[in-house]
Order: C-alpha cells, then structure tokens, then sequence
C-alpha cells in the first residue's frame, strides 16, 4: 500500500513538473522581443516611397518605444529589389530584420527577374496602400475615362500612355487590368515607360503622351496647380479629401480595383512567437497619430494588414498578375 502511494506521489509529482516546464515553454514563446537593434531594409535608393515608408516606421517604433532596441534603416537598391531580398535572406529565423516591400516582390518573380517570391520570406503586415489614377493635361480633347475606354476599345494602339520605371510593375498592371476588364485587347495597348512616376506625369505635362498612368499622389501636385485632370482612380469605392471628385472604375461600370500596398516582411523560418510580437507591435503603430498624419500627407489610406492577411492577400495576387503579365507577354 505504502509502495502504491509513493509512486503516485512520484507520478503526480512528474505531471507537475512536465506541466510547469510546458506552461514556461509557451509563456516563453509567447515573450519574444527583440535583443538586438532592429535593422528595417529598404531596397530602393533613399527618398522613394518605400524609404519615406521604412523611415516612419523607424520614427514611430523609436519614438513611441514600441522597441526597446536600436532601429536603424538600410539602404540595398539594386535588381528592382532582389538585391535586399537576398540580404534579408542571409539571416534566416532572425526576426531582428525586416523589409519593406511592394507589389514587384510578386511581380519580379513572375518576370523572371528575381529568384524570390513571398513563399521564400515571412510575410509581417501590409502598412498602407494607394491607388492608379490616369491623369491628363488640362487642355487634353479626352475629357473623361469613358472617353480613354471607348477609343482603347475601337483601336488599343490610339492613344499613347505613360507609366513610370518598368512594364509589369504595379502601376502598369493596374492600368492593363481596368482595361482587360473594359474589353480592350490589352497585348495592343501603347504603353511607354519613364524612369519614374514623376518623369511620365513631366512627359503628359510636355504632349509626349497622351495619358498618364501613375500613383494619385504623384499626379496631385499639376492637379492642384490646374495643369492636370485625374479621370479616374483604381480604388475599390471613393476616395475623399483631394481624390473626392474623382471617379472609380467600379463607378463607371468597369469591375477593377487594384491596390499599391506597401508592406514589411521577414526572412524566411520566423517562429510564431517572433511574427506575434510583430503583429501585436504594427497593429499599435498604425493607430498612432503620426502615422495616420503621415499617410494622410501621401495620400495613401490606412489599410493595415497583419500577418496572415497580407499572406492571404499576397497569394491572391500573385495569381491575379501571373494572369495579367501572361496576358501581356511579360511572365516568364
């Protein structure tokens, strides 16, 4: 009898343990934070969107103590972006790193212009988003987007439009996805590529072009001056502010919204707990006054994204603009 209860002593006394050591485990799992300066990647030269972006974040996260560590920023341009994706991929499992990205992280890989896509990294948090408008000059004879449908629809090769830095990048896609919709015969359409948004808004401005493809806020400031007109925005429904008198797509009976996101991501092999303190720390930044300000000043909207939603909104479109980029000639 003596010998039963000393083993169930012995035996109650190892589920204790075997429960304190789990219940320390997963509170430890739980307890990640960094311990080390945080580095956020920019794959871009400084003064882009995507540095302005990383810069805020860095700002907000030091400023507002959400990290109690370092954040520094790093500039690895090169390889439309390949060049940081393989850097962050040099410290796999290391959530101390983080990169910021864009729509060309789905699209360099469909090209063929990068060995990485969102399957070989962590996704963290789409951070914002903005929208494609096509801008006009103010003397332009097309007056409205039914006007650009309907001459795309009799001849895609009519009228001549700009976009800025490379075919296949979100601003182009943006555009030949409304007109796929539309009915145009997108592999026809008389696209001419810039250097940068600002560069095609300078060539419509010239009469190089006829219409001008570009994020809203890089239009705005000739809108604001009386030199351009903005016919329409990709946006799901109507934007406000400056962009309040501006159609959809959606408005004029074509079904297309596309977005320009900008996002954080992680190298790959990231454990639940590292993604978790991310996800807690991003969903407290983006209630901050100054990044809604900020966000407000770039005319983007606070479409905060955490980590399984922008993997869900990552794969999704990554199979929408394989679609489009076969379509257009442009997927390897």
């Amino acid at each position: 009898m003596q010998a039963k209860q000393d083993l169930r002593a012995r035996l109650t006394t190892a589920f204790v343990v075997l429960a304190l050591a789990l219940t320390s485990g997963a509170a430890a799992a739980q307890a990640w934070k960094p311990e080390k300066a945080v580095e956020i990647i920019i794959g871009t030269s400084a003064g882009g969107p995507q540095d302005r972006t990383g810069r805020m974040i860095q700002k907000i996260l030091q400023d507002g103590k959400l990290v109690s560590t370092p954040v520094t920023v790093v500039n690895r341009p090169g390889g439309g972006g390949a060049v940081a994706l393989s850097y962050l991929n040099q410290h796999p499992g290391d959530a101390h790193y983080l990169l910021i990205n864009a729509m060309p992280l789905l699209s360099n890989h469909i090209t063929g212009k990068s060995q990485y896509s969102y399957t070989d990294i962590t996704p963290i948090a789409i951070m914002g988003v903005e929208y494609v408008g096509l801008s006009v000059r103010a003397d332009s004879p097309i007056k409205s987007a039914r006007d650009v449908v309907e001459r795309l629809r009799k001849d895609p090769g009519s009228l001549s439009v700009a976009v800025g830095t490379a075919l296949g990048n979100a601003t182009h896609i943006s555009f030949a996805l409304a007109m796929k919709a539309a009915g145009v015969d997108i592999r026809k359409l008389k696209t001419v590529v810039f250097s940068s948004g600002s560069e095609s808004i300078t060539a419509a401005l010239g009469g190089h072009v006829d219409v001008a493809a570009s994020a809203a806020s890089t239009a705005l400031p000739q809108v604001r001056a009386g030199k351009m007109r903005m016919l329409v925005i990709g946006a799901p429904q109507r934007q406000t502010g400056e962009l309040a008198g501006v159609p959809t797509w959606r408005e004029l009976g074509i079904n297309s919204a596309f977005e320009l996101w900008r996002g954080l991501a992680g190298p790959r092999g990231l454990t639940p707990a590292q993604v978790k303190f991310w996800d807690d720390t991003l969903a407290k930044l983006v209630q901050t006054n100054e990044w809604k300000q900020d966000l407000a000043r770039n005319d983007m909207v606070n479409a905060y994204k955490g980590s399984a939603d922008s993997a869900a909104h990552w794969k999704a479109e990554y199979g929408e603009v394989k679609v489009v980029l076969t379509e257009l000639g442009l997927a390897k």
